[in-house]
């Protein structure tokens, strides 16, 4: 059956005057996602990555890594929600990050509407996203689609049918450089793993980042 690789990018740098640029510890994140895609010897059959540039930086540096020589399809609808604006625009109250940042996702979830910029805009997206990658493949075939958080989380609780309370829950804990894989047969696309990240626990506590 073919597969699909959700890939989260590595460690941006939220300390930096731009967020949108791998961290050290992001580069090492992706060079071993690339030694472990590299071990398992995959058939690729495509390539994805979203526009930004986190994303395109991990997806450089673990094919490289592995030797993978597909060029990668730019594709927007993978790109994270906006969770800058988010924040700035939902009343979000005090409390950590991942607090504030919850309960703007869930006002934006149960704020309604459609299209750019909603959140019905953004899972329709993703999931349309992952039907083009699902009918480009063949049999045995493997894409590598190099995402973030929010897309992963948004994917898995959808196909498991989880709730809004689950796609947050999901959200919370989708490891920088971690793989969930998905296999598609006549049952439709499955959830297989969520949120592997086994390849960088070599590296130690460091490397187990969540931004």
């Amino acid at each position: 059956m073919p597969a699909i690789y959700l890939i989260r990018h590595g460690k941006a740098s939220p300390e930096a005057e731009d967020y949108d640029e791998l961290s050290p510890t992001g580069h090492e994140q992706a060079r071993l996602l690339g030694a472990e895609l590299k071990r398992r010897d995959l058939r690729i059959g495509a390539v994805a990555t979203g526009a930004l540039r986190r994303q395109r930086q991990t997806a450089a540096a673990a094919l490289a890594e592995a030797g993978i020589d597909t060029a990668p399809a730019v594709d927007p609808r993978w790109d994270e929600y906006d969770h800058l604006g988010l924040l700035g625009s939902h009343l979000t109250g005090t409390g950590t990050l991942q607090e504030r940042l919850d309960a703007a996702l869930t006002s934006w979830m149960g704020a309604g509407g459609s299209g750019p910029g909603t959140w019905e805009g953004f899972r329709e997206g993703v999931n349309a996203a992952l039907s083009d990658v699902v009918a480009g493949l063949g049999r045995g075939e493997t894409a590598l689609v190099f995402t973030s958080a929010g897309v992963v989380a948004a994917v898995c609780s959808t196909l498991l049918g989880a709730s809004s309370a689950g796609f947050l829950a999901m959200n919370r804990v989708v490891v920088n450089g971690s793989v969930s894989k998905l296999l598609h047969g006549r049952g439709g696309t499955q959830v297989l793993s969520f949120n592997d990240h086994a390849h960088l626990e070599q590296g130690g506590p460091a490397l187990m980042t969540y931004r």
